[in-house]
Formats: structure tokens, sequence, C-alpha cells
């Protein structure tokens, strides 16, 4: 602005607003000149923080010959960039741009968590407490480990914490988490006195398999090889356990999942079927069919380009109007039961392996491999529901094939748990005798914003080979730019930013 105008008059106050608008339109050629791939800038999150330093010098017209100092040309830009929230110049995206950075140098820690030795077997799960602080471990032989992340420091190990191989474990909150075994039994456990169990629940007749936590209901949700999925109102507990009801049974269980939200339940099954129930309301037992009648449901792949290809597979829904066993009921949980599209197996049966859900509730993330159990796929597939804004399909339409890409089929006959990164950006996939980091794009970019019109392949961003075994399992922390992986061995490895 001209020192000789008055700070009141219209005229410069015009001039000022198109020489911001053309300062923006600066700032987004500047920014679309940016490396586009992890690799382009070989500094990581350093290349990012110096191009972050260039652009504020010349307070982020692109020239230098402004009369302003330094200092006020980046407070000024500090400013523009907090204020304007658009595609090149929201502080949260540039925060995830900074992170993906990071983790495209992620390299074994130098003081990783060695736990080689003979007692507690094979590394079956990894889960992080909510606030990022332990890192726990279920182990094949009854034991659950306990570390810090950061230090790598041992912390606990749960010598006897089940009678049978530990599958999974969940935090319900920063201190009290649940594990599950093939002894049948769930155990809930307190940080704060590890010495013995706070209780043991008792209702599964085979393997458990996995647990989640409904945040709303503080119900725990449980699900076993005996084809139950089985409810347990926390509220109540005491030291003999706490009330439980069946909530849902199907054959052929593999895993079960809520979405974020808890609004809806995904079930893999070994025949690969998924079935998702909507509305999810898990005070009330839903007592379907036996597996024989959804079976009967089953329709073949649509190879067209009809509504039904779009879904990623055929499609059912079972609702109180039309499915005797739902009569009564309440409409809210609406069973759907889809046959998810897997590339290469259109004429082959497949078994769901693992489940995992976007952490936005987004899509759902399946690691299938083939009846003959000679490939293995890792596919991505859409929510056509709640998802972000896309073009529109017909209604119900719940789940579409967006990405994929092939896995090294080592290892046969163990299950693989994969992950997803806690901005969603990432995809941390078990890979032989170590992991891969895949995307959606090369930019790390958000599901959101690189939605393909056809199914496209997921980007490997970095691939570390640091076992010596298969790995079973992975998982990234919450709050650390940091994960772990876990092999058959029973080495658990802590992968954080080289530089």
């Amino acid at each position: 602005m001209s020192s000789g105008q008055p700070s009141d008059s219209k005229e410069p106050r015009a001039d000022l607003l198109r020489e911001e608008e053309e300062e923006e339109e600066s700032d987004e050629d500047r920014c679309s000149s940016r490396p586009t791939s992890p690799q382009a800038g070989r500094g990581g999150a350093g290349t990012q923080v110096s191009w972050e330093l260039e652009a504020a010098t010349d307070g982020g017209t692109g020239s230098g010959d402004r009369g302003s100092s330094a200092a006020d040309s980046l407070f000024a830009w500090i400013c523009k960039r907090t204020v304007r929230r658009g595609p090149f110049v929201d502080p949260a995206r540039d925060n995830f741009r900074n992170m993906t950075r990071l983790y495209s140098s992620m390299s074994p820690a130098t003081d990783s968590v060695n736990l080689s030795t003979q007692t507690h077997g094979a590394v079956f799960n990894l889960e992080y407490s909510p606030d990022g602080s332990v890192l726990t471990v279920a182990c094949e032989q009854t034991e659950v480990l306990l570390f810090d992340p950061v230090s790598s420091r041992h912390i606990k190990t749960l010598v006897e914490a089940h009678e049978d191989c530990v599958n999974n474990i969940r935090f319900l909150d920063n201190r009290l988490f649940a594990t599950c075994s093939d002894d049948t039994t769930i155990a809930l456990w307190d940080l704060r006195k590890l010495n013995s169990k706070v209780c043991s629940l008792h209702g599964h007749a085979s393997w458990v398999k996995n647990i989640e936590y409904d945040t709303h209901t503080r119900l725990l949700v449980t699900s076993g090889f005996d084809g139950n999925v089985i409810t347990w109102d926390t509220n109540r507990f005491t030291e003999d356990g706490c009330p439980h009801k069946k909530f849902f049974h199907t054959r052929y269980l593999m895993r079960m999942r809520l979405t974020p939200d808890c609004s809806k339940m995904l079930i893999s099954t070994s025949s690969g079927y998924l079935l998702i129930l909507h509305d999810l309301d898990l005070t009330q037992s839903l007592e379907v069919g036996s597996y024989r009648i959804l079976r009967s449901r089953r329709a073949p792949l649509s190879t067209g380009s009809s509504a039904g290809s779009r879904s990623g597979g055929s499609r059912h829904t079972i609702d109180s109007k039309t499915h005797p066993h739902r009569e009564g009921l309440s409409p809210r949980n609406s069973l759907e039961v889809l046959t998810p599209e897997i590339p290469g197996e259109r004429d082959r049966g497949n078994c769901i392996t693992s489940l995992q859900l976007h952490p936005k509730g987004w899509a759902t993330l399946l690691r299938c491999s083939s009846n003959m159990d000679d490939q293995e796929w890792t596919c991505v597939y859409e929510f056509q529901e709640g998802a972000p804004p896309r073009p529109p399909v017909s209604p119900r339409c719940s789940l579409r094939l967006t990405h994929y890409i092939e896995e090294a089929n080592v290892g046969r006959g163990y299950i693989k748990e994969l992950c997803f990164s806690p901005d969603g950006r990432l995809i941390c996939s078990p890979y032989g005798y170590g992991v891969r980091l895949l995307a959606f794009d090369e930019q790390c970019g958000e599901l959101a914003d690189c939605m393909p019109v056809r199914t496209a392949l997921l980007r490997e961003i970095r691939s570390i080979y640091s076992h010596s075994d298969v790995v079973l399992t992975s998982k990234f922390s919450p709050t650390h730019c940091q994960f772990a992986s876990g092999c058959l061995s029973g080495r658990v490895a802590l992968y954080q930013p080289h530089f």
C-alpha cells in the first residue's frame, strides 16, 4: 500500500485485494512445483522445511524486492497460511505431508526390541496404548509383553497371561486393556496393577480371535472360531466377570471389526464372504439363519459396468421385512452379505484372512488368499455410504474396490495382520521377511483426494527387510512417527525416521 494514500480510501483496498489474489496464485504455483514423490527429495522432512523457509524469506510472494523486513515477511506468511484454508495452504495438510515424508525415510531403530527367545514363540499381534506410551505384544506361548516404544525398554512380561496362545490385544483406555486367547477366554488387565488380571471372561466355545470396543456403550465385543460375536458389559464387571450375551453367529467367521464411529460391524469369513451390519445396535441380539441360507443367496460377480460391479462384488441386503429370521427386530441392524471382488480371483474362491478399517471410516482393508493358498492380495474397498463425496451410485452399494496389490505368498497358512497409519494415508503390510509401506499415490495423498475412476494399484513407498523369519503382524503408533512389526521367530522390530 502506498504511504501517500489515506488509509480509509476504497481504491487502495481494491489494489490490496488484487495484490493478495496474485500472491495466492503465486503460492499455488510454487506449491505445484514441489517434489511430487518422497524419492524426489532426498532430505525427507528436511526438504519440506527448507522449502518452507525459502518461501518465508520472500514473504510468500515469489519476489524479494518488497520493502518489509524478513521478520515481517515471515509473520505475514505464517498468518496467511493459518487463515486461508485451501488445498495448498492448509496447515493440517502440510503437517500430513511432513509426516508422510518422515515415513518414507523409516528404517529399523538401532535399539529395536529384540525378543528372540525360546519362551514366548511367534508374535501374533501388536497394540499401542492410545497415548502411545506402551507397546503390547501378544505371543504364541501364553505370554503378553509390555515395552516402552520410545526407549525400547522392557516393562513387564505377563508370563501366564492365558493357558494357550494369545491372539489379540485391545486397549479400552490408556490403562485398561483386554487380551484374548485360544483357551477360549478374554482377560482384562490394568497397567497400574499387572500382577493379576482384573477378571477373566468366559463365554466362547472355541478360539477367541479378536476384540473390539464400543466407546459409546462401553461394550466389549469379541469374536471367535465358534462363529459367535459376543458383547460384554464392562460397565458392570466384577472379579468374577461381567454380563454378556451372544450378539451374532455365522459359520466360517475369521475377523470382526467396528467402524470408528461404531455405526457398522464388518465380519470376514474363510469362505470369501464379507458381512456388514448397518446402523449397528449392539444392545440387541441377532438370530440369523444357518450359513447355508446366506450361501444360497450368493450371486456370481458382475463383470459389466452396472451398479452391481461398482459395489465391488455381489450384494444382498437382509432386513426385517424380507428375512423371516429378522421379524420383530429393530430395522437398525440390517445385514448385508457381500462377495468382494478380488483381482485374479473371479473364477476361484478366496479366504479373507485379515480385516482392518480406515481410521476415518472411509474404507476397509482386506488381506485375501486364494483357496489354493497360492496367491495373496491386499485390497482397499471404499464405503459408498458415509465416504467422501463421489459420483452418485445406486443406494446401498456399500463397497467398491479402489486399490489393490499382490503380496509375497510367503508363510502359507499364517494370517498376516496389516494396518493403516493414524492419518489413513499409509498402509503397513507384512511382506515376506519384512514390511512394505503402501500409499494411494506417490505423494501419500488422502484417499479422498486420489480416488481412481478405475481400480488402481497401491504404490510402494518403501520396503524394509529386518527380520529373519516371516512377518505376521504390524502396527503404527497412534502418537509417534513409529511403527512396529513382529515375526514368526518372535522378534519385534521398531521403525523410526532415519536422518
